[in-house]
């Protein structure tokens, strides 16, 4: 039995945003195989890791929350949900900001949406987190994508039954009207709908544990969201009881930098950065 209440976060551990080997990726019944649609590099990896970790130290483990980027197909981050002034497709990987779309370079497929649309990129502006990204379609709801990789999954389930408790799973990103990397808050929260808004059980449930571990993908969005919006809300003096597994996260290609800047900013405000070996090191230790 757990000593110490010792909680492991994992942020978006899906299907779509790992780089798995052909061995892992289902036939599609209509022709060929179904592949990630935003693959990061190094995360199948990670994964793999994290399940080895779990397997060796789930008796030490005393809760696992995974969150699950959940999108809708039509989304303000897919190509699906925008087009060029002149109607032409707009590709994955482009950035849109409100400029762009106050002189209708680029525009909703549906105009009726142009306002929502044009108050939301001035909002995520103004925040100065992000500018508004493009994404391939990845996560949709119900889609072999937006299932957990396997080999997590399986490691998740035998803790569950050795120890006869639940893997908690936090669903975001299903309001197609916002951006919805952290599992805390939306990057503009939807005054009507509370989905969006501050996840105050997940914080509690956190700040209830003595040490938290985070885990991946990707560590340039998601986890840095994430863990941005965890240290806004948790005691300054206490950041130490946070632990990003540093070797189970890796960042979006294109975006090293930010993920490098991330790590350096946890670090300077006492956030701890450990690996899979030494975390696994102290799950072992935290049985009595």
């Amino acid at each position: 039995m757990a000593t110490r209440t010792l909680h492991l976060l994992i942020i978006d551990p899906q299907n779509d945003f790992c780089d798995l080997p052909v061995n892992y990726c289902p036939a599609d019944p209509h022709g060929g195989s179904f592949v990630p649609s935003l693959p990061v590099t190094g995360a199948h990896a990670d994964m793999q890791r994290l399940a080895a970790m779990i397997d060796a130290g789930q008796d030490g483990l005393s809760a696992i929350t995974v969150t699950l980027d959940s999108h809708q197909h039509l989304d303000i981050a897919h190509p699906t949900f925008w087009q060029y002034a002149s109607g032409a497709p707009i590709a994955p990987f482009t950035e849109i900001q409100a400029a762009d779309v106050r002189t209708g370079r680029f525009l909703p497929r549906n105009t009726k949406g142009r306002e929502r649309a044009q108050a939301y990129l001035d909002a995520l502006e103004s925040a100065g987190r992000y500018t508004h990204m493009v994404w391939p379609v990845h996560c949709e709801i119900g889609t072999w994508g937006h299932n957990i990789h396997h080999d997590l999954r399986l490691a998740c389930n035998r803790w569950e039954e050795a120890n006869s408790s639940i893997v908690a799973k936090v669903s975001k990103g299903e309001n197609s009207w916002t951006e919805h990397y952290s599992a805390i808050m939306a990057e503009v929260p939807d005054q009507d709908d509370a989905h969006t808004q501050l996840n105050a059980e997940l914080l509690q449930n956190l700040l209830a544990a003595d040490r938290v571990y985070i885990a991946g993908e990707a560590g340039s969005h998601c986890v840095k969201a994430t863990t941005e919006h965890i240290v806004g809300n948790w005691p300054a003096a206490e950041l130490g009881r946070l632990v990003l597994i540093e070797d189970c996260i890796s960042a979006v290609g294109g975006f090293e930098p930010q993920y490098a800047d991330f790590l350096a900013d946890m670090r300077r405000c006492g956030v701890q950065v450990m690996s899979a070996a030494d975390v696994c090191t102290e799950l072992q230790g935290n049985v009595g």
